[in-house]
């Protein structure tokens, strides 16, 4: 295989600039509050948005979903505990003896 020339290392060069720099800008322009790139930052219309009220339902759908998540996650820790003390209770009443269960 032949090696590279300067040309196709120029080339390459040139292209992963290419692809970098717009996503750094971005980056640098939504990190920092710069003047020249604040028109690119959605904080401020974001915050204008949740102030309006418009999101309202929205938030309170996502909360209410995060509560049934968790809600439904203690309830699926129970669930095992809950099973096994009746699995043992059932094993216990069905393995012993008639004179045990007077």
């Amino acid at each position: 295989m032949p090696a590279a020339t300067a040309t196709e290392w120029l080339t390459a060069a040139a292209i992963g600039t290419g692809a970098y720099l717009p996503g750094a800008l971005l980056i640098l322009g939504l990190d920092h509050e710069l003047p020249h790139l604040s028109h690119l930052s959605p904080t401020a219309a974001l915050h204008r948005a949740i102030e309006s009220g418009r999101y309202d339902p929205a938030l309170i759908t996502v909360t209410n979903a995060r509560h049934s998540a968790r809600d439904a996650t203690e309830r699926a820790r129970r669930i095992p505990r809950d099973t096994a003390i009746t699995a043992a209770a059932l094993l216990m009443l069905l393995t012993a003896t008639p004179e045990a269960t007077r």
